[in-house]
């Protein structure tokens, strides 16, 4: 993490150290979870019929498309939903002192707080 990571993530947006996590770990995560996603998918059979229903799907006007890989699908959404939550709570975490249940980020957003 260089310097100007640490100043964004401190002073950015109640994004940005989600922003900088998803950025540096989303590669490592998808190659963490697909794995158990597969296997998970495989035990319940539930990728017999996925392909063959996402593309004929697909092919409607004006939809979004899906992914027809139902591995990849189901390992992005749950790693959405996992960033969706850390920004929950770093917007948390900015907004309210009391969110910040640590001293460290007690330290660290309170000294944020009186440079804005």
């Amino acid at each position: 993490m260089t310097f100007a990571d640490v100043k964004n993530v401190l002073m950015g947006d109640d994004m940005a150290a989600t922003n900088y996590l998803k950025s540096k770990t989303t590669t490592q995560l998808q190659a963490a979870f697909q794995p158990k996603i597969q296997a998970s998918l495989n035990k319940v059979n539930a990728t017999k019929y996925w392909t063959d229903l996402v593309n004929t799907y697909n092919k409607i006007p004006l939809v979004t498309k899906l992914n027809p890989d139902l591995d990849a699908f189901v390992t992005e959404q749950a790693i959405q939903g996992l960033f969706t939550k850390i920004s929950q709570q770093e917007a948390a975490i900015r907004a309210n002192p009391v969110e910040r249940t640590t001293g460290l980020l007690q330290k660290v957003f309170g000294y944020a707080d009186t440079q804005r």
